[in-house]
This record gives structure tokens, sequence and C-alpha cells, in this order.
């Protein structure tokens, strides 16, 4: 299974999600993560979906979401012409004795510290889904707490707009 970007420019109106989502319900369509946000001046959003399965079967569904009323633009985005970001908070374990490790880590990332407490540690990376599984993998061995993940935002490269 192929994992898939789609990105929406729809109006900003109730029940906009909702029919999207059961376009992708309906085509037993499993998504994977889902950010909206309004877009610069709060009459349309931008709905970002990343989602796995058959393409032939997310064609089937872009096109059907096109011709929902209030969507403007439904498209299917490859990471040559885009640029690609998710945020991470990890919560992750941290006594005196592994401080100076989880830091190193964090630091190698690029990552920062947001929360400092006597035994964990709250981080904040942003960077492509394979920067962030990287990071995460590494931090594994110190005991995660809790991870919270934004799922992939995007934006075309260039002046064409998204």
């Amino acid at each position: 299974m192929k994992t898939h970007t789609i990105s929406l420019f729809v109006m900003n109106k109730p029940g906009v999600l909702f029919r999207i989502t059961m376009v992708f319900a309906r085509r037993a369509f499993n998504i994977e993560s889902l950010v909206v946000s309004a877009a610069m001046d709060g009459k349309y959003s931008r709905i970002t979906i990343t989602a796995n399965g058959k393409s032939a079967v997310l064609e089937q569904i872009i096109k059907q979401c096109s011709k929902l009323i209030d969507v403007l633009h439904a498209e299917e985005y490859s990471s040559v012409n885009t640029l690609e970001q998710e945020l991470a908070l990890i919560k992750v374990k941290s006594d005196a004795s592994l401080r100076s490790e989880v830091l190193q880590i964090v630091d190698h990332f690029k990552a920062r510290t947001v929360d400092f407490c006597e035994n964990s540690l709250v981080i904040q990376v942003t960077g492509s889904t394979k920067k962030l599984n990287a990071m995460i993998d590494m931090l594994n061995k110190f005991g995660l707490i809790e991870i919270i993940r934004t799922g992939k935002i995007i934006v075309r490269r260039g002046s064409e707009k998204t």
C-alpha cells in the first residue's frame, strides 16, 4: 500500500469535513492523519489528508471530493514538488543520569525542549515524517511517555499555489 498526501481547498463552512471523510469511508480508505486550518482570509480552509491505499481508489476519491459542494480544489501531491512538514511533541523519561544523552539526540535532530521536569522532558521536533520517526526510534530506549503528532502539512514549492 502506498502513502498518499491529498490537499483540499474548501469553503470554511460546517459539514464540509464530514462530507469529505464520508467519501473516504464509503471507499473503505483509512485516513492516517488529517490536518485542517483556516486559509489566509478565514472564508476558506486547507485540508491535508494522509492515507494509505491503492492509487486507483484514491483517484476516484479525489474525483468524488472535487464534485462536492464547497470543495474548490482537490489534488494528490508528491514530495517532488512540495515541502512537507510535521510537528511532534514527545514526552520522554529522563532522570539526571540520562539527561545529557537525551539532550544530545535533541540537538542532533535540531529539536528543542519545551518542558523540563525532574523525571521527564517534552521535546518539540519538526520535519519530515522520516525525521520524526527516526528521532522517536532513538528516544525509545529511554522510555517514551507520550507522543502527539500533528500530521503532515504541505505547501507547493516556488510561486505556484498549493
